[in-house]
């Protein structure tokens, strides 16, 4: 086995490479602009370190966000396209879960990464990082109040008035142990598709407004 993982989810492009038994090679570098470029040259930086090459792949798996459109489909793209080309199957993870994955609490907390405009992706953790809640997009005031919260929310917003946890960023090492676990118990790969949980800012030009000629009155006029 030889399982390539990343995520692109949040402003970190992190990418790890897993033979089944442990990580054995990892890369991360925080730039909230240049996920594509980044995410192409950390994948070779681990293979080569690795000394393998994309056909030694097995497996893939991608966090799936919830995140700002463009950096999380970087991510789920080149996860769909590798797999396609390589014949390989891709596991999508939601990336809250890799950072609850990651926690070291000893009751129930809050993962927040930054959603912009003001506004966190979120969802509600057990202490052992079980899920409790779906992933959901909000106002950090709107968010139960008391918790300790993991993920860059915690440092962005004050309106988050809950301790602090570690990590800001999610771990493709994390999300590699967790794909690996999970094939390990024999559970199929989820879709990797992406959670926006909202419109990107970007907006598909509207038709245009036909003009209409102006009537021989209104032309008269000097």
């Amino acid at each position: 086995m030889l399982l390539l993982a990343f995520d692109t989810a949040t402003p970190a492009v992190t990418v790890a490479l897993h033979d089944g038994s442990r990580v054995i090679a990892q890369d991360c570098a925080v730039d909230a602009r240049r996920h594509g470029e980044l995410l192409a040259g950390a994948i070779d930086k681990v293979l080569r370190s690795a000394g393998a090459s994309h056909a030694d792949l097995t497996d893939l798996a991608v966090g799936i966000g919830p995140g700002p459109y463009t950096g999380l489909r970087a991510g789920v793209i080149t996860a769909k396209v590798l797999a396609s080309a390589l014949g390989i199957p891709a596991d999508g993870i939601c990336t809250l879960d890799v950072i609850a994955a990651a926690v070291d609490a000893d009751r129930e907390f809050i993962v927040a990464t930054d959603a912009r405009r003001r506004e966190v992706y979120w969802a509600f953790y057990e202490r052992n990082g079980e899920r409790l809640s779906e992933p959901r997009v909000g106002r950090p005031a709107d968010l139960p109040a008391g918790y300790p919260v993991a993920g860059e929310g915690a440092v962005l917003y004050q309106e988050l008035t809950g301790e602090p946890l570690a990590p800001r960023y999610p771990s493709a090492a994390r999300l590699a142990e967790l794909a690996a676990e999970r094939r390990a118990e024999g559970q199929p790969p989820a879709p990797p598709e992406p959670l926006y949980l909202r419109r990107p800012d970007a907006r598909e030009p509207g038709p245009l407004k036909r003009v209409t000629e102006p009537s021989a009155a209104r032309r008269a006029r000097p």
